[in-house]
């Protein structure tokens, strides 16, 4: 009797994790529900809500290389492989836009797909400057928004480089993002 008590209890649990990660989603909690989904990945990796719901909040915490997994797992249904793709794109502009700031590596040369995403958006605006000698930082202004710039640049650590991305709406800052 006491086995069959914790296995409901603990299926209750599992079953309102997704509950619960909805609810402090909504409430833009996305570093909270990325942690959570992290934690309790294995338990729902077959469920795609959940992994697109763990996705979507790590993107929005900017944990962008935890999309990879999902990016993987997400392809049975017509929405999960749309959100696949969508993270896939964030996840190359990550990852070319670094190599750019820390290599030199010419982006104009590419024509890839984009997403309304914050780093794609700065990703499109680097890839305007074509081959150009490297700066100490770049400021980009919003091709939809002259009030809102976005500045780029790498923050140098003896062990790995970070690239960081500033919004600013006039000369507010609005969010500091920072990928590794």
């Amino acid at each position: 009797m006491k086995i069959v008590l914790l296995f409901l209890l603990t299926i209750g649990l599992y079953a309102d994790i997704k509950q619960d990660m909805f609810n402090l989603y909504q409430n833009k909690k996305y570093e909270k529900v990325c942690s959570m989904g992290f934690d309790n990945f294995n338990r729902n990796n077959k469920d795609e809500e959940f992994v697109s719901l763990y996705a979507f909040a790590c993107l929005n915490s900017d944990y962008i290389d935890r999309l990879a997994i999902p990016i993987a797992m997400l392809k049975f249904s017509k929405e999960s492989r749309s959100n696949s793709a969508y993270f896939s794109v964030i996840l190359m502009q990550k990852k070319l836009l670094y190599h750019a700031l820390q290599d030199n590596y010419n982006l104009s040369i590419l024509k890839l797909p984009t997403t309304d995403y914050v780093l794609s958006t700065v990703f499109d605006l680097y890839s305007k400057l074509g081959k150009h000698e490297p700066r100490t930082f770049y400021l980009f202004e919003d091709e939809n928004d002259k009030k809102l710039t976005y500045k780029l640049y790498l923050s140098k650590d003896r062990k790995l480089n970070k690239m960081i991305i500033e919004e600013f709406y006039d000369t507010i800052t609005i969010k500091r993002h920072v990928y590794w």
